[in-house]
């Protein structure tokens, strides 16, 4: 196999390969092609990868030359010019919501992986790109929110008097709710946690937050893991316990995704209005729409002196840890479709590898992909 390690466009610092796991790739004989100034964002230098036993080449000599493409962005309008029909393209696309690209793909023959589609099962884990990249997310939020916040997080016992702790409001406990509740209490806030799923309470307790129950939630074990859509009662119930609950925070910090899906809408304008003056809101879902009516995604808003940073993208400013793990993720995945001698082995009976795949010989593979592109 000859894989293709393309750099990414826009301001994105990551990089889907770090050099070390470059080599764990040479170490199974894949020849690996990088192209020049690939992983310089993320502190990685061409000779690092040269001394990790790849080629550095320009970008349109990986696409001349590779058979598997790889990136952490969808392909740009010119990687779809470039790319061919007996190439594979490896990357997070969101196919869910990105018909037309996926229909470019079919009409073009090229087969594909969106890596943000990995089975959410206990043997793919380790291949979660979702789930690494959310543990930044929600190590970060909380570290923002504090550097923001005009007050300390820990209580502290002064001679000036007693500082109380700041309260942390955390809306949903998946992946990056869950780390931000442990990086809050490490920095000793008072941590309230609000989830659809009643499953994830024991989690949250066990990282010492206060989990917050609203009654009557809907939960579907076959959505795997993930939040569904709720009733209008629930909704109505939860919207007047997150209003109350977000009066008292310093911070807010919201998650709550559903795949494909607009993000819901759990802290209106009101809400926003009667919170504390400098308080400080991170809504991690703000690329999907927002948890907060007020949310700008890739903005800073200030609303009734209540900070509202919309950031969907916090693992592009821990550029090395989160290549790191993005890399780690790449690699276990890529061990699927590896044969023998380091020949590309594309099988389809693994469940990961036909999960993952969302295009291939003119046909769309993924089958919550194939529902929405039908609807």
């Amino acid at each position: 196999m000859i894989l293709g390690l393309l750099k990414e466009h826009g301001n994105e610092t990551r990089v889907a390969l770090l050099p070390e796991i470059v080599k764990n790739l040479t170490g199974l004989k894949v020849e690996v092609l990088i192209e020049e100034g690939a992983g310089e964002n993320a502190f990685s230098p061409d000779k690092d990868y040269v001394d990790a036993g790849a080629k550095v080449l320009l970008r349109a000599q990986l696409f001349e030359q590779a058979e598997v493409l790889l990136q952490i962005q969808p392909p740009s309008d010119d990687d779809l010019k470039s790319v061919k029909s007996n190439q594979v393209w490896i990357s997070a696309f969101n196919p869910l919501s990105n018909k037309e690209l996926v229909n470019t793909f079919l009409d073009k023959g090229v087969t594909t992986f969106s890596l943000d589609m990995v089975p959410r099962t206990t043997r793919a884990q380790s291949m979660d790109i979702l789930s690494s990249m959310a543990t930044v997310a929600g190590y970060k939020a909380v570290l923002d929110a504090a550097m923001k916040l005009p007050t300390f997080f820990p209580m502290f016992m002064t001679a000036a008097g007693t500082i109380r702790p700041a309260n942390v409001l955390i809306l949903g406990a998946g992946v990056a709710g869950l780390q931000a509740i442990a990086t809050a209490r490490k920095l000793g806030a008072q941590v309230q946690v609000f989830d659809v799923r009643s499953a994830v309470k024991e989690e949250v307790m066990s990282l010492g937050g206060k989990f917050v129950e609203v009654e009557g939630a809907t939960e579907d074990k076959a959505a795997g893991g993930y939040a569904v859509e709720q009733t209008e009662e629930y909704k109505k119930k939860q919207q007047e316990a997150i209003n109350n609950h977000a009066a008292k925070a310093n911070v807010v910090i919201c998650t709550a995704q559903i795949p494909g899906r607009k993000a819901p809408l759990l802290i209106p304008k009101e809400a926003v209005d009667n919170m504390m003056p400098g308080s400080v809101v991170i809504d991690l879902a703000a690329s999907t729409g927002g948890n907060c009516e007020l949310t700008k995604d890739n903005e800073t808003v200030v609303h009734n002196e209540v900070t509202i940073i919309g950031e969907s993208n916090y693992p592009d400013q821990m550029p090395v840890d989160a290549s790191r793990m993005f890399g780690k993720n790449v690699l276990n995945f890529m061990k699927l479709i590896i044969g023998d001698e380091g020949a590309l082995n594309l099988n389809f009976e693994d469940d990961i590898v036909e999960g993952t795949c969302i295009t291939h010989n003119k046909e769309i593979y993924n089958e919550r992909v194939k529902s929405t592109i039908n609807t």
